[in-house]
């Protein structure tokens, strides 16, 4: 066989460090789809050799056969995207040892190449499969070279298989050489590592979300609806931030966001209450007020009923003493019997949260608080403790202060778990888009304070989107789920008080936004009939 000549070598190593090359690049922008990677290995490896054909397997994911996935031929004018219907080959035979009568199992299992001259010649391997597709095609197979590619731990990833290498003069058909076989093996090599990295990052990546969805698993096993709500938030987040990129008009119009910033955004998005892991259920999903573990309006219902039952006492005691007066004293315990009620049912309403209660309820409360009466332990005590009575006097929501200083702080502790991961360089920025969620514009949210001009328009847009989450959610148990003009009208109004940024809210509303989220999440009667017209901040 005539020597390649040292021009067709130094080709041949040029085609190599190209391929080394755009490797290191990632095949010119294609990320981490190993598709066009695996075409032009499978490409490379028929230039370099002078093949008319080659074939890649990929082990399938039970470990039981070789899957065809790619194959081209001159000859049959095969291309990449030819789908000719070539079956796998098995890697074990029916008792489960390893098929070594296939060429192609067989450099599987031994890790070697396997370089024949002529197959019909050939009485090592079990060559019928092939010759029935020679029959088929009425094509004749004579020289193959078959390459097996691992990982850097041995794994099987590949079997590279090269068909009838062709002569440059005379276009006959020639064996594959030695020079041929170890060019073809460095690039399996080659192709090995690029591969193996390929698939090492889409592993990490997918441990990534995977380990995302753990954290918001555990959120909802927690907390359902805070569960939920993570689910949302990013979904509503990813509608805006599309809007936003598409708009070409007004202080947006230059906006846009790469494919990396999309991912990252999303991922924040799934993460941004990831601290809510941290913050007491009874906190987070305080639904009425005396709420803790349990609801202490029972204990003052037994209070009340306490006092109905002292006042009936009392009087039968005195029908007793002044029986002239029986229908005096019965009547004066009816009163008596229907203020009390009156009053448990005040603070039964006042045990729930509300957006604002009322002054002159506040101080009922704190004088019902001071009335005193006698415990089941024969002790005079004042009727509501300190506690009680701070909050039954909350005035927005269900609450307390301290309470609600827990429930914020849950930003503070997610920007810290997310700011401890060394997150690689494309994804350094989730933690900025996730923090941001309750800034405001004019530096008065917390925890930093930034204003406006401080955050990125991803973290901007992603409060907007957890405001409307919340407003709408009707699962939450301390309050009922807002109707869709009612929450576009709060919206609106924290976009001209410096809360939300306004030209995103524009965006929101422009683009419909809110109507898309609306009609796949919201119950049907939430969405009323929405006059944009009179939204607060917004400008048809």
């Amino acid at each position: 066989m005539p020597q390649l000549h040292p021009e067709k070598i130094a080709h041949r190593l040029e085609q190599l460090t190209e391929l080394s090359v755009a490797l290191g690049h990632g095949l010119g922008g294609q990320g981490h789809d190993i598709g066009p990677l695996l075409q032009r290995i499978v490409l490379l490896a028929k230039s370099m050799s002078g093949a008319d054909g080659a074939t890649l397997y990929r082990p399938a994911a039970d470990g039981r056969q070789l899957d065809f996935h790619i194959s081209v031929n001159d000859s049959l004018g095969i291309g990449l995207d030819s789908d000719i219907g070539v079956p796998g080959v098995p890697l074990f035979d029916a008792q489960k040892q390893p098929n070594l009568a296939s060429v192609a199992a067989y450099a599987a299992h031994m890790r070697r190449c396997v370089n024949i001259a002529d197959v019909y010649r050939d009485e090592a391997f079990n060559f019928s499969g092939m010759r029935d597709f020679d029959r088929h095609h009425g094509y004749h197979t004579q020289s193959i070279l078959t390459v097996p590619m691992g990982d850097h731990e041995g794994d099987l990833i590949g079997v590279l298989q090269l068909v009838n290498a062709k002569d440059e003069a005379s276009g006959q058909v020639r064996a594959f050489s030695a020079t041929d076989q170890r060019f073809i093996e460095a690039l399996a090599a080659q192709a090995g590592v690029a591969l193996t990295n390929q698939q090492l990052i889409l592993q990490l990546e997918e441990l990534l979300e995977s380990l995302v969805k753990l954290i918001n698993i555990g959120i909802d096993e927690k907390s359902p609806y805070t569960g939920r709500h993570c689910q949302f938030v990013p979904e509503l987040t990813m509608l805006l931030a599309d809007a936003a990129h598409a708009t070409e008009t007004g202080p947006l119009a230059n906006f846009r966001l790469s494919d990396n910033e999309r991912k990252q955004l999303w991922l924040a998005g799934m993460l941004h209450d990831c601290g809510k892991i941290t913050t007491p259920v009874h906190v987070v999903d305080k639904a009425t007020k005396l709420e803790t573990i349990f609801d202490r309006i029972a204990l003052i219902d037994t209070r009340y009923e306490v006092l109905l039952r002292d006042a009936e006492i009392a009087a039968l005691q005195r029908q007793i003493t002044h029986p002239d007066q029986v229908d005096a004293i019965a009547a004066a315990l009816a009163g008596e019997q229907v203020a009390l009620r009156e009053e448990r049912d005040f603070i039964r309403r006042a045990n729930i949260g509300s957006e604002g209660m009322a002054e002159g309820d506040q101080q009922r409360v704190r004088q019902i608080a001071r009335r005193r009466w006698r415990a089941v332990d024969g002790e005079l005590r004042n009727f509501l403790d300190a506690d009680e009575t701070e909050n039954l006097t909350i005035r927005f929501g269900t609450l307390t202060a301290a309470e609600r200083a827990i429930v914020n702080n849950h930003i503070s502790v997610s920007i810290r778990m997310l700011e401890a991961l060394p997150w690689p360089k494309h994804l350094q920025k989730v933690p900025e888009y996730a923090g941001g969620h309750h800034e405001r514009m004019d530096g008065k949210g917390y925890p930093r304070g930034l204003t406006k001009e401080q955050m990125s328009v991803p973290a901007r847009l992603m409060a907007i989107a957890d405001i409307f989450e919340a407003l709408t959610a009707r699962d939450r148990p301390y309050k009922k789920g807002k109707s869709l003009s009612e929450s576009l009208r709060i919206l609106g109004n924290f976009s001209l008080n410096g809360h939300i940024d306004p030209d995103l809210f524009d965006v929101f509303i422009r683009s419909k936004v809110y109507l898309a989220f609306a009609e796949k999440h919201m119950d049907p009667s939430q969405i009323d009939v929405v006059d944009e017209a009179v939204i607060p901040g917004y400008s048809p």
